[in-house]
């Protein structure tokens, strides 16, 4: 556990430092890519807070740690990550509307909002976007997705 705590809190650590760097200008990029990079680290960020949350619920709320989740605390910010830029793709087509109150200076909150919560939630990001795939372009979903839905809600989820 402390090694998977270690390596979530470097992975929070670097977020921070890439997040800091964007928003100080330290980095000198195309505003479009930085707004990329910022949903993808605001995903990560989600992700990473997801796992330390299956940490604390899973070593000491309900005692059930196992070294056999070491791959999904590794992979998981990484996936979070992913699904950050995904979510900025996504909006940005206009596939997915955030129904929000339009403020009068436009920023790009709602885009960093809507990628953490990619982050935090990737089954049901993923899920959501299979399903924006089946309706728009008639691409089924993946096995993976269907063989879950049936799965939901057993005991061997993390949380």
């Amino acid at each position: 556990m402390k090694k998977v705590s270690a390596y979530l809190i470097f992975i929070l650590t670097l977020y921070a430092i890439a997040l800091w760097a964007l928003i100080q200008k330290k980095i000198i990029m195309p505003e479009t890519v930085q707004l990329v990079l910022m949903c993808s680290i605001s995903g990560g960020i989600g992700g990473v807070l997801y796992c330390l949350r299956g940490i604390y619920l899973n070593a000491s709320v309900f005692q059930r740690w196992s070294e056999v989740w070491y791959p999904w605390y590794f992979l998981r910010p990484l996936t979070s990550f992913i699904c950050g830029a995904a979510s900025f793709l996504f909006l940005k087509a206009g596939l997915i509307m955030l129904e929000a109150r339009q403020i009068e200076s436009p920023s790009n909150l709602a885009f960093y909002a809507f990628a953490f919560a990619a982050g935090l939630n990737v089954d049901k990001f993923v899920e959501k976007i299979e399903d924006i795939a089946q309706v728009t372009w008639g691409i089924k979903k993946s096995r993976t997705a269907n063989k879950d839905s049936k799965n939901a809600g057993s005991e061997d989820s993390l949380s």
